[in-house]
């Protein structure tokens, strides 16, 4: 058969049996490797991306086709698996004494295709429930997230969504609520993991420490594709659900976000692989700052889910009820001053039974808001990363009373209009921007909290 024949066969069949036809990258590789080349370094020179990487995908490959054609498939015996298939799928009596097992029925991702109300096969219900929480901290309170984790829950148990993005600005809660979630479906899953980033472990550290967890053997491969391959394996055979808290710490500062540091760009391969790879788990990532691959594989039909955490609300309440506050009636005013952060409104909270007597109202009566020195330490984090054009946008921002349109902020700043858009983009990427929809624009703003930390931190110090 012609080369084309047969890489458009070859799909056909993969979308028969799965659903899904064979990505550019899955191609590209098929299609070198049906012409007798070593596919890895031309595919990684034209895809730009690292030749372990490829490899990773190959050996998906070659498993996603022993599935499909029912015998092992390898770049050694790819073609003449195919064109036997091909002249065994058209009846050919040439075929000769070759059984050839073709599967039209086979569902490769049966997790995947499963109806959300079907139950669920009982072999695959946990004989033990392991799980290692690591160096998680305990959760002594939990304030009101319901509609929040029946949306995570559903992603998970009906959806089987298989990467999500659990994204919000430093003290929303993030930490407290994928906690909570894994105390809610632990029951569900072979294994639930949680580890924290906090440390910016490389992914070759990450993955030896799951592995860890997975594997009774006592020695672990040296190899990183090897160990990719053998996590996506675990993911495969069993039901796991994995947290990886602090992520935004495998990102760099003085950069745009998103990007990761020198050194750690393989997690971004690694968590692409997670959501594209057929599997029956879900890995959660924590960030206060959005990684970029989550805002592009979110955007197309990959199993991967972002949700952004906003104000507690009313439920805001019971964390200064528990500071024992009084002056009830003002609550709702302090909560909506410091946004139903969860951590800012503890902060505030402290400062206001210390200094204040736990009147609110008095507290409000002082030029509003009042940062407390743990808040302005939390909030130097995010600020730290800024890039130039990022905190020249945040300093114009801070002293507009209206929100602005960017091309409003064009010539205002010494930046030129593209560095200005891309650090608009950023900052909402790291969730430090207000934006607002009036007559079909958008306009921007910062909240009370960041514009009086940006006039403290920075517009003081420029006046004196």
């Amino acid at each position: 058969m012609e080369l084309n024949e047969v890489l458009r066969f070859a799909d056909e069949k993969v979308f028969s049996t799965t659903g899904k036809h064979l990505d550019d990258l899955q191609e590209a590789i098929l299609k070198e490797v049906l012409q007798g080349r070593k596919y890895a370094t031309r595919v990684a020179q034209d895809r730009d991306c690292s030749e372990g990487y490829v490899r990773v995908a190959a050996s998906e490959l070659w498993k996603i086709l022993s599935d499909v054609f029912g015998e092992e498939v390898s770049k050694v015996n790819v073609r003449a698996i195919l064109e036997r298939a091909k002249f065994y799928t058209n009846f050919s009596p040439t075929i000769g004494s070759e059984n050839v097992t073709v599967n039209n029925n086979l569902n490769v991702c049966q997790e995947r295709a499963r109806s959300p109300t079907e139950a669920q096969n009982p072999q695959q219900t946990p004989t033990q429930l392991h799980i290692d929480l690591g160096d998680s901290p305990e959760i002594f309170t939990f304030f009101d997230r319901t509609s929040e984790l029946s949306t995570l829950e559903n992603w998970i148990t009906q959806d089987r969504t298989r990467l999500i993005a659990l994204l919000g600005i430093s003290g929303i809660g993030k930490t407290t609520l994928s906690l909570a979630l894994i105390d809610r479906i632990k029951t569900q899953f072979d294994y639930v993991i949680y580890r924290s980033l906090r440390f910016s472990p490389t992914l070759d550290a990450t993955l030896t420490n799951l592995l860890q967890i997975f594997s009774q053997q006592s020695e672990i491969s040296q190899n990183i594709e090897t160990k990719i391959a053998q996590i996506l394996d675990y993911l495969r055979k069993n039901r796991c659900l994995i947290v990886l808290d602090d992520v935004q710490m495998l990102l760099g500062s003085g950069q745009l976000a998103g990007q990761y540091k020198t050194g750690y760009e393989d997690y971004q391969l690694f968590f692409k692989l997670i959501a594209e790879v057929c599997h029956q788990s879900c890995l959660i990532l924590n960030s206060w700052e959005k990684p970029r691959e989550i805002a592009r594989l979110s955007k197309y039909h990959h199993p991967v889910r972002c949700l952004v955490l906003g104000s507690l609300g009313e439920a805001a309440k019971e964390i200064l009820n528990s500071q024992k506050l009084s002056d009830e009636e003002t609550w709702s005013t302090l909560i909506d001053i410091y946004q139903g952060n969860p951590l800012w409104l503890e902060f505030t909270a402290t400062l206001i039974r210390e200094l204040f007597g736990g009147r609110v109202s008095e507290f409000l009566h002082c030029e509003m808001p009042i940062l407390d020195e743990g808040l302005q330490s939390q909030l130097s984090q995010p600020f730290g990363r800024l890039t130039p054009a990022e905190l020249a946008v945040m300093v114009h921002l801070a002293n507009q009373p209206e929100p602005l349109a960017v091309s409003q902020i064009f010539n205002k700043i010494q930046f030129s209009p593209s560095e200005i858009v891309n650090a608009v983009r950023s900052l909402g990427n790291r969730f430090l921007l207000d934006a607002v929809e009036r007559e079909k624009i958008t306009l921007f703003s910062l909240n009370p909290v960041l514009k009086q930390y940006v006039k403290t931190q920075y517009l003081s110090n420029r006046s004196n």
